[in-house]
């Protein structure tokens, strides 16, 4: 039987502990989950570079033993990427309908270029569904407690860079 593999896409900057709820819930549904991380952050006020949030992910990843998951630089289309890494499914996760809007209009636009490739909508627990990686990167800038809203590898890194600033 063939490997089922998953990719779940982002930029991830910072990592939380909504992205990383869907990061484990996945990995139980697929035999092997890649987080592709964006190579460049089309956000304002990016925190981290890729390789430095590959590694925070990495990190928990590894903390957390999700022995299935693997984590690798997104620099490319993701239908492009997805075909180079045999993956026939995207898990996006929507926390809103807004969120729910732009995807949409993502995974038609990727299936118009892949029609091979599906893209499963995943929402987070309920107690994560307004963490967004804006919101702590905001209140990162003010030197406000990020903790409650990402996992401790983040948080580390987080005061580590409040540190340098």
């Amino acid at each position: 039987m063939a490997e089922n593999t998953a990719v779940y896409p982002g930029t991830f900057d910072p990592m939380t502990l909504g992205h990383f709820d869907l990061i484990t819930r996945a990995s139980k549904l697929y035999d092997r989950l890649i987080v592709a991380v964006a190579a460049a952050s089309t956000k304002n006020g990016a925190l981290f570079d890729a390789q430095h949030r590959i590694a925070m992910i990495r990190e928990d990843v590894a903390l957390a033993g999700l022995a299935n998951v693997s984590v690798e630089i997104l620099d490319t289309l993701l239908v492009d990427f997805c075909r180079s890494h045999g993956v026939r499914t995207v898990i996006r996760g929507v926390r809103v309908y807004s969120d729910f809007e732009y995807e949409f209009q993502m995974a038609l636009t990727n299936r118009r270029m892949a029609p091979e490739i599906e893209t499963l909508f995943m929402m987070p627990s309920e107690n994560l569904a307004y963490v967004t990686a804006s919101t702590v990167r905001e209140i990162a800038r003010y030197g406000g407690d990020t903790s409650p809203f990402v996992t401790p590898a983040v948080q580390k890194h987080l005061v580590q860079l409040k540190a340098t600033c």
